[in-house]
Parts: structure tokens; C-alpha cells; sequence
């Protein structure tokens, strides 16, 4: 227990000298901050009283020659005593009350005094380099401004020689260039002598003109023979072949009033005269640009003629083969218009089929409207060639449109008239079936007919009659005709193999007994078998015949049934 109690007082008292140390340290790296920033407060002080100014204004003297520049140097050197002699002494003050604060730890306070000593450092500190900059535009400029003017004059000499070297291309301009090349000599002169007189604020401006007018004649000089070409020759050479090209193409008949053309050119030449004034005058700004704008438009426009030869090409192209498939599906519609009264009396038509081809007129009618509308309007020239190749194009569209919805209509009328052929075709072929089969049966000479034959006859009689009916109707309705073609087409074959299976079952039984009576007294059995098939075959059961013939044989002759179907082969 007594062990335990002095560790807890151990960790305590440990525990208390850790935290009176970091407080220790914490206080020292406090008061370290703060003394850092009394440090670079006071550095700062002692730079700006040790700004150059002095020395600058020194070098000032030697070159005061006059009361301008006298009253500068008097004023700058009142302001420099100013901050030395109250600016500087004011923030020493300023300093000394926050070392106080600082010895006296009073930190809070001294934060508050921090910024204030900062504001009015910084304030003094741009004082004296806004001073020592002013000073400094004066002792440096001669060195400075005669750098420059020595760069400039390089510059002027290189763009007089090429003034010079190439002057016949500047025609009227010339008389105005060599004024401002003048003027620009007359500047450099003006340097001179401000230099010599120290008029350095003169300097400034002259510096500045003078960079700005060797600019713009560098300007002048590159720029004024593209001008001039552009102006006097380039663009009043393209607006005379625009005028001769459009002049026969006026003769050749294409409309190309829309271009506007008079107008446009002479507002062409009204703005080239405009710029040719400014040019003159050496005003140059956007002259490049808009003479190249007015070229640009004038480039369009051989565009525009092209675009309208080739669509003259494809117009007359696309138009001759519209015309020829107008007057083959016109043709085509005519006719059955003129026909639909004897079509709508002939062929049970719906009313869907007779308002296809009521459309179908109606749509080609506005086609025809609006063909000829388009053909007259090319020939008063009222359209240019570039926007009726469209038109063509749309008439193309709706006249295919209105041949798809026509091919409809044919194809349900066509489809009428083929049923109608077809059952008419069918109707021969089964009567002549029917004949055959008559034929057949007289030409055998069965010893007797079942009843089921002639109700199949009868029948099959009765089928072709319904479809001889249907085809004398008018109107036909196609879909009953077919119906009845059908009906009777499959009777009649139906009794045509009827036909042929009794007399080829007829024929078998008969040769059956011929080639059994050999047998007949050899067996009791085989005689007895052949009457009784005789007996049949007279009553008209040949296929009850045929097979007693055979199982009757087969005792004597087991490969008759294979004959038998041997002959059945080669009678078929």
C-alpha cells in the first residue's frame, strides 16, 4: 500500500515538472516571435534609410540646366529630408514602445503596435522607392532613351532604303511617304536637341512618337504596293472579267439576276475608291483586310457562274428524263382513268382500289401543274438553274411515289385480269379432262357403271357449269371465280382418276381370267374361283374381282400379282 501511494506521488510530481517545462518553452518560443518581428521591423527601418537617394540626386547636379529641372531636384530632395528627418524618427519612436511592450511581456498590446509599426513601414518604404525610381528615370534616361533611339533609327534607315529601292511601286503614295519620312527625321532632331537641353520630360514624348510613327511607316512601307496592286489592278481586273462573263452568260440564257450584280460591283468600286482615299492619307487600319473581304466576294461569284453551269447541265439532264417517265406513267394512268367505268364493270372492284387510282390521278395532275409551272419559270428566266435542279429532284421524288402507288393499283387490277385468264385457261383444260374421261369409258365398254360414277359425273358437270356462270357475270367477282375454278378443277380430277383406276382394274381382272381359264380343269377350286370372279366383274365390282383372280392364281402361278402390276405399269 505504502509502495503504490509513493509511485502515484512519483508520477504526479513528474507529471508537474513535464508541464512547467513546455510552459517554459512555449513562453520562450512566444516571446522569440515576437522579438523576430521587432528584428525585421528595425532591418526594414535602417534599408529605408539607406536608399540611394542621395546618391542619385547627386548625380543629378552636373546635369541642371534649367529652372524645370532645378525645381525637381529641389522638391525630390525636400522629400527625401521628410522621410529621413520625420518619417524615420517616427517609427524609431514607434520601435522603442514595442521593445517596452515586449520587456514587459505585454504581448497583446504589443500585437496591436506590430501592425501599426508595419503599416508605416511599408508606407515610408514605398515613399522612398517611389522617390528613388522618379530620380533614377532622370540620371538613366540619356543612356536609356539614346539606346532607343539608336534601335529606332536602325529600323527607320532599313525601311527608308526599301522606300527607296522599290519607290516606283508607290505611285501617288510617294509624295506622302517622304513627308512622314520627313517628319520622322525632323523628330530625331527634336531628341537631339532635348537631350542636349536635359529636357528629359520632352524626351519621353518624342521617344514615344517617334517609336509609334517608325512603327506605322515600317506599316506603310510593307503594305502600300499590296495595296496599291490590289486597289489599281487585282480587284478592277476581276470586276471586268466578272462583267464579260457575266455578259455572256446573260446571252446564254441563264438567269443570274439574283447576284445582284450591278449593284454589288459598283458598291465594290465605291468602297475600293474609299479605301484608296484612306490609303492616301496613310491610314491604313483594315484596309488589308477589307480589300482582301471585297476579293474574296468577287472570287465567289466565279463560284456562283460555275455552280450555275453545272446545274444547267444536271437540270437539262434531270428534267429530260422526268419529262420521258411523266409522259410514260401519264399515258399509263390516262388509259385506265379513261377505262375505269368498263374495269369497275367488269371486276368486282372494292373501294379501296378505285380511290388508288382516283389519287393516283389527282397526284399526277399536281405533278403536271407544277412541271409546267417550273418549265415556264426557267423559261422567263425568273429562276436561277442552282435552285430548280432541287425542284427537279422533288418533282422526281413525288412522280416515283406516284408510280409506287400506281404499281399497286396495277397489280390488284392485273392480278383481276390474270385470275380471269387463268380461270378461262383452267376451264379448258378441265373440259377437255372431262372429255377424256368420257372417251375413256366409251372406248372400253365397261359391261356396267356403278351409281357412285355418275353422281361424280354429275358432280364434276355441275362445277363447270357454276364456272362457265362466274365468267359470264359482269361484274366478275374473282375471288368467287377462284373459288369455283378450284372446286371444279379438283372434281374432275377426282372423277378423271376414278376413270382411269375402274378401267385399268376392269383390264387387269379381265386378262386375269383370260390367263386363269388354262387352269380350269386342272382344279376344281380355280374354276370355281374364276366364275365367281366373273360373276363380279359382269356385276361392275372389279376390284372384289381382281383380288379373287389373284388369290385364286397365285395357287398355280404365285407371280401373277407381280404380272399383273407389270401390266398395270405399261397400260398406265
Amino acid at each position: 500500500m505504502r509502495g503504490t501511494l509513493l509511485f502515484i506521488i512519483t508520477a504526479i510530481i513528474i507529471l508537474l515538472i513535464v508541464v512547467i517545462i513546455i510552459i517554459t518553452l512555449l513562453k520562450r518560443k512566444h516571446k522569440r516571435y515576437f522579438q523576430d518581428i521587432y528584428d525585421e521591423l528595425e532591418r526594414e527601418k535602417n534599408l529605408i534609410g539607406s536608399t540611394p537617394v542621395l546618391l542619385e540626386l547627386s548625380k543629378l547636379e552636373p546635369i541642371i540646366k534649367n529652372e524645370k529641372m532645378e525645381e525637381k531636384y529641389q522638391k525630390w530632395e525636400d522629400r527625401f529630408d521628410t522621410i529621413k528627418n520625420e518619417e524615420l524618427p517616427k517609427i524609431d519612436d514607434m520601435l522603442i514602445e514595442l521593445d517596452t511592450l515586449l520587456d514587459k511581456k505585454e504581448y497583446k498590446t504589443a500585437k496591436f503596435r506590430i501592425a501599426k509599426c508595419e503599416m508605416e513601414v511599408y508606407k515610408v518604404r514605398e515613399q522612398a522607392n517611389d522617390l528613388l525610381e522618379q530620380i533614377k528615370e532622370i540620371t538613366l534616361s540619356e543612356e536609356k532613351y539614346r539606346s532607343i533611339i539608336s534601335k529606332l533609327k536602325t529600323k527607320y534607315r532599313a525601311l527608308n532604303k526599301e522606300y527607296n529601292d522599290h519607290k516606283n511601286l508607290y505611285e501617288e503614295m510617294a509624295e506622302a511617304i517622304e513627308l512622314q519620312l520627313e517628319n520622322i527625321e525632323k523628330r530625331f532632331l527634336e531628341f537631339e536637341k532635348a537631350m542636349d537641353e536635359n529636357m528629359y520630360s520632352d524626351v519621353v514624348h518624342i521617344v514615344k512618337a517617334l517609336d509609334t510613327m517608325v512603327e506605322h511607316m515600317n506599316i506603310v512601307v510593307s503594305e502600300v504596293p499590296d495595296l496599291m496592286l490590289m486597289c489599281r489592278q487585282m480587284i478592277p481586273k476581276r470586276i471586268k472579267e466578272i462583267e464579260d462573263t457575266s455578259k455572256d452568260m446573260i446571252e446564254k440564257g441563264y438567269p443570274i439576276e439574283y447576284l445582284n450584280l450591278d449593284y454589288n460591283l459598283e458598291e465594290s468600286r465605291k468602297n475600293v475608291n474609299t479605301i484608296l482615299d484612306r490609303i492616301k492619307v496613310l491610314n491604313l487600319e483594315d484596309c488589308m483586310f477589307e480589300l482582301k473581304t471585297i476579293l474574296d466576294y468577287l472570287d465567289s461569284i466565279f463560284v456562283d457562274f460555275e455552280k450555275e453551269r453545272l446545274s444547267r447541265k444536271v437540270y437539262e439532264e434531270g428534267i429530260r428524263d422526268f419529262a420521258k417517265k411523266l409522259k410514260k406513267t401519264d399515258k399509263v394512268v390516262t388509259d385506265i382513268y379513261e377505262q375505269l367505268d368498263d374495269i369497275k364493270n367488269m371486276y368486282d372492284l372494292n373501294e379501296e382500289d378505285v380511290n388508288i387510282i382516283y389519287e393516283v390521278n389527282k397526284d399526277l395532275t399536281s405533278i403536271k401543274d407544277d412541271y409546267k409551272n417550273l418549265i415556264n419559270r426557267v423559261k422567263n428566266k425568273a429562276t436561277p438553274y442552282s435552285l430548280v435542279t432541287k425542284e427537279v429532284d422533288e418533282l422526281t421524288l413525288r412522280l416515283k411515289q406516284t408510280e409506287s402507288t400506281l404499281d399497286v393499283a396495277l397489280k390488284s387490277l392485273g392480278n383481276m385480269y390474270e385470275d380471269e385468264q387463268r380461270a378461262r385457261e383452267q376451264l379448258e383444260e378441265i373440259d377437255k379432262l372431262l372429255k377424256e374421261c368420257k372417251e375413256k369409258m366409251r372406248e372400253f365398254k365397261l359391261p356396267i357403271i356403278s351409281d357412285n360414277y355418275f353422281v361424280e359425273l354429275n358432280e364434276a358437270n355441275e362445277a363447270i357449269l357454276e364456272v362457265v356462270k362466274e365468267l359470264s357475270k359482269k361484274p366478275i367477282v374473282i375471288k368467287t371465280l377462284n373459288t369455283r375454278v378450284d372446286t371444279a378443277r379438283d372434281l374432275v380430277l377426282k372423277l378423271y382418276n376414278t376413270t382411269l383406276n375402274m378401267i385399268n382394274k376392269a383390264k387387269l381382272t379381265e386378262m386375269a381370267i383370260v390367263y386363269g381359264n388354262r387352269y380350269r380343269f386342272l382344279h376344281e377350286d380355280i374354276d370355281m374361283g374364276l366364275e365367281k370372279a366373273s360373276s363380279l366383274f359382269f356385276k361392275g365390282s372389279y376390284d372384289a374381282a381382281l383380288k379373287i383372280c389373284i388369290n385364286t392364281l397365285t395357287s398355280v402361278d404365285d407371280g401373277i400379282e407381280g404380272k399383273l402390276k407389270e401390266y398395270e405399269k405399261n397400260i398406265r
